[in-house]
């Protein structure tokens, strides 16, 4: 019974977080911009920035700048607070795309995560390839390599969960 109230719960924060990011869709948009393409851009962008914000705290006070000797292997603290904070934002990532982006593809909930998930490990990869490519290929600076990577990165992750991860969901 719990778990139904619980999926309640959720449908109606998913509603929530529709109806206040439609609210930002104005008309001039509708022009350039289909509405699930707004949503998406909403929700990651927001998730963006919750990782940001997420893996600040955890590199400067929770990791502290320290490497971490886990007896096996010695982590770096950047790695370190990448692997603490990836997990969340991976799964509010899900949740935002699964409930208000995509909502209508007909894949089961499992399905759509295990295919999250390799569209997730995909621009990772892409990520450290397009860095090892421009800045050690071609000596531009990590920072507009970073930018640039990211939008590369961001148009393959909007394709990937459009047409493979929640695949059945046309633009509305």
């Amino acid at each position: 019974m719990a778990c139904v109230e619980q999926g309640r719960q959720s449908k109606g924060l998913a509603r929530l977080l529709m109806r206040m990011i439609d609210w930002f869709y104005f008309p001039f948009l509708r022009i350039f911009v289909p509405r699930q393409t707004f949503r998406y851009a909403v929700c990651g962008g927001a998730n963006l920035l919750l990782n940001w914000v997420l893996y600040a705290v955890t590199y400067n006070f929770v990791v502290a700048k320290r490497f971490l000797d886990i007896g096996i292997v010695v982590v770096s603290p950047h790695i370190a607070a990448f692997v603490i904070t990836f997990p969340i934002t991976f799964f509010t990532g899900f949740w935002l795309q699964k409930n208000i982006s995509f909502q209508c593809s007909p894949l089961r909930g499992r399905t759509q995560l295990f295919r999250y998930l390799l569209s997730v490990l995909g621009s990772i990869l892409l990520n450290y390839v397009g860095l090892k490519f421009f800045v050690e290929m071609y000596h531009i600076y990590p920072t507009p390599s970073q930018m640039m990577i990211s939008i590369i990165t961001i148009a393959y992750s909007y394709f990937m969960q459009k047409y493979f991860t929640f695949r059945g969901c046309d633009s509305y």
